[in-house]
């Protein structure tokens, strides 16, 4: 795939040492777009846009100074999904036939959002026509799995010289999203899998923090966290994940993409809960709430 080797698939941005027991994660912002991607699909402009976590790489620059690695995708979400299983494939999409070890049953796939998504936010097509099914497989081999191991070296690392580490993974939401049943509105949304990834002090602390500030915060609804939280998130062995989802209203306009004039506001908030989320882990790290449960 000579088109996407012309940049960097993801970023690592380092700390020049790495002082908290985080890594923070941003999957989904990614904004380069190959040219042969742009040929295959049916969007363009903005449209093919709508599936990025806008800025959210900016929103949570600050990592790396704060003493924690941040890793973030060049590629664009609508292409590759690394926050799926690696073979959350829809065989709808491809010409040929799919391996026989491709989730092609789950919820995610049905929903148009697998590995390789069919659409884009508002149920938007991407392809104009089917793909290779050997096309989306070197998309798993060449981006995917590279990905993810970064992903783990990192995690496993923290892991290693703290005894324990904390994944924040980084994404934005659409600006209409509703707490269920009410007509409030989320400027955040922390999602912990129900209490299966991380621990659930550490997933009330964020709120905590959140709401200190001024922010509405809310635990796992709509939002749990996806593959990454789910997969990497391992309390009992010390190691905790946290889905963050920053509400896109409160910092860009979804309609032309263009950041908020208090954009920098937006970015200093993060940054202060970024730093008080590690005083906090700092403050309680050898309790066995975090150490391992």
């Amino acid at each position: 795939m000579p088109e996407i080797r012309e940049y960097e698939l993801f970023e690592i941005r380092e700390p020049v040492s790495q002082t908290i027991p985080f890594v923070y994660n941003s999957p989904h912002s990614g904004r380069i777009y190959p040219p042969e991607f742009i040929a295959q699909s049916r969007l363009e402009g903005i449209s093919i846009r709508r599936s990025e976590d806008h800025y959210v790489d900016e929103l949570f620059y600050a990592a790396s100074l704060l003493g924690a690695p941040l890793l973030l995708a060049n590629f664009p979400r609508a292409y590759l999904d690394v926050n799926r299983e690696p073979y959350e494939l829809d065989p709808r999409m491809f010409d040929g036939l799919l391996p026989p070890y491709a989730n092609i049953n789950s919820l995610r796939v049905a929903g148009g959002l697998g590995t390789i998504p069919r659409i884009v936010a508002e149920n938007m097509e991407i392809y104009a026509r089917r793909l290779p099914v050997q096309e989306g497989l070197d998309r798993v081999e060449s981006i995917y799995k590279p990905y993810h191991a970064a992903l783990r070296r990192l995690i496993a690392r923290t892991h290693v010289q703290f005894g324990f580490g904390v994944l924040i993974d980084c994404h934005s939401m659409p600006g209409n999203v509703r707490v269920a049943g009410s007509n409030s509105r989320p400027d955040f949304i922390i999602g912990d899998r129900y209490g299966t990834s991380a621990s659930a002090e550490l997933s009330r602390t964020a709120i905590s923090i959140l709401e200190e500030m001024g922010f509405t915060a809310i635990r796992n609804k709509p939002y749990a966290g996806g593959f990454i939280t789910e997969h990497y998130g391992r309390p009992a062995r010390g190691l905790h994940a946290l889905q963050i989802e920053v509400n896109r209203a409160i910092y860009v306009d979804e309609v032309t993409l263009e950041k908020h004039t208090d954009f920098p506001l937006i970015v200093n908030a993060v940054t202060g809960f970024m730093r008080q989320m590690a005083s906090y882990v700092e403050q309680f790290a050898t309790d066995t709430a975090l150490a391992a449960e």
